[in-house]
């Protein structure tokens, strides 16, 4: 069977890269010719761990090729994944693959799409004459563990009513179910509804720990501690329940606000994800008061942080508590200086001049009157912290991530300020 991939964005590039290496021959089609062209040589747009490798090496051995070819990519492909980011094209691009190939193609809906898509792409293939099966197979990446998620997922889920759909997509990823990776053949509504869910589920959880870190400050508790001692309870786990990370990534915002208008659209409160995004949305104001507190304010205050991704190992800045943390700073006075690992680039679209960047940690802390930690880059808790105190106009580190050793920090002379620790 040949199997293809349209999409050259996130999705796209990480699933024809990770179907690739379980030795299926693989193309990916995109119209963009120059981005086709810079992902044959391996150029990955963005900073994902281990994906660069992965298409490099099934390019080399043959497995994955590259086209802009629409219609020749459709018709040789039994089975295609459309995982573009967005689904602004999806529809249009449905019904040309399904006009362009002689037999009933199945189609595999990996983009993010509203409850409804599904079976709406049914009706408009058969209202225009046409055939194909399409199937609901949302896919479950958190950015900077791509690669791992595509290779050791929770599930796979299939929202089909087609039985030859299942039997071809569970042969494709003959490698997790033979590992015992559960599959999930449901409606199109429920496949759909399992990404948005699963997102405000996860928002909830941080969430509900953000506020019980506030409670720590006030009652002499450890968040820190409060985590790992909830997180080993098995009905909970640790997974997305530390203190201090808003709920960022880029598709975590378009999930949450589709879920929401789902339920308003039939008259259904969800009260408890309101909440949660309420909770999530102020966390980044009320790191920037915890700062000003600390400096007593911020007008004209010199700040340092360290990390503008939304989490560490990636690129992207989609959702970053750092990128608001800094954006709430600027609107209060501050002068704002940062540091990140690969996020830079990303970080000047959204802050427009607004902060000046700095070529390592140590440029950040120098003259500054507070250092703050706003991504949890793992390099932050081996840099020289002497070296950054001699820099740093005050010796006040605020941790946002609580990533760093507060009691050695606190022994060398730091005030330091984490998220729910006291």
């Amino acid at each position: 069977m040949q199997i293809g991939v349209y999409g050259a964005g996130y999705l796209g590039t990480v699933i024809s890269a990770c179907l690739a290496d379980f030795g299926t021959p693989i193309t990916c089609c995109h119209p963009d010719s120059s981005r086709m062209v810079e992902m044959a040589q391996g150029k990955v747009p963005f900073h994902e761990k281990n994906l660069a490798e992965v298409i490099k090496r099934n390019v080399r051995s043959g497995r994955l090729a590259y086209s802009t070819d629409v219609e020749a990519f459709a018709r040789k492909s039994a089975l295609i994944f459309l995982a573009e980011d967005t689904p602004q094209h999806l529809s249009d691009l449905v019904l040309r693959i399904a006009k362009a190939v002689p037999k009933p193609p199945i189609l595999s809906i990996v983009t993010p799409v509203a409850v409804g898509t599904g079976t709406a792409l049914e009706k408009k293939v058969q209202d225009a004459g046409s055939k194909a099966i399409i199937v609901s197979q949302p896919m479950f990446f958190t950015a900077a563990c791509a690669v791992e998620d595509f290779n050791w997922p929770d599930r796979i889920i299939l929202g089909t009513t087609s039985n030859d759909a299942v039997a071809a997509i569970k042969q494709i990823f003959h490698p997790l179910v033979m590992r015992g990776v559960p599959v999930i053949v449901t409606s199109h509504a429920t496949a759909e509804l399992v990404r948005e869910s699963a997102t405000a589920f996860v928002a909830t959880k941080i969430s509900f720990i953000n506020e019980l870190a506030g409670l720590c400050e006030k009652v002499g508790g450890d968040a820190v501690h409060l985590s790992l001692a909830l997180g080993l309870d098995k009905k909970i786990g640790p997974r997305c329940l530390q203190a201090g990370a808003a709920m960022g990534g880029l598709f975590a915002q378009s999930d949450m606000d589709s879920l929401s208008r789902l339920a308003e659209q039939n008259s259904v409160q969800l009260k408890i994800l309101a909440a949660a995004r309420e909770v999530n949305h102020s966390l980044a104001d009320g790191m920037a008061e915890k700062i000003a507190v600390c400096l007593k304010s911020l007008q004209n205050k010199d700040v340092g942080i360290l990390g503008l991704a939304f989490k560490p190992n990636t690129n992207s800045v989609a959702g970053s508590a750092s990128i608001q943390l800094a954006q709430g700073l600027v609107a209060r006075g501050a002068r704002v200086r940062a540091y990140d690992p690969v996020a830079i680039p990303d970080a000047k679209l959204e802050l427009n001049g607004t902060v000046h960047y700095c070529e390592s940690p140590y440029a950040v802390a120098e003259g500054a009157e507070v250092l703050v930690v706003g991504t949890g880059w793992p390099e932050f808790r081996a840099l020289d912290f002497a070296k950054i105190k001699t820099l740093l106009r005050r010796p006040l580190i605020v941790d946002t991530k609580n990533i760093l050793d507060s009691v050695r920090l606190r022994a060398m002379g730091f005030e330091y300020v984490g998220v729910g620790r006291v």
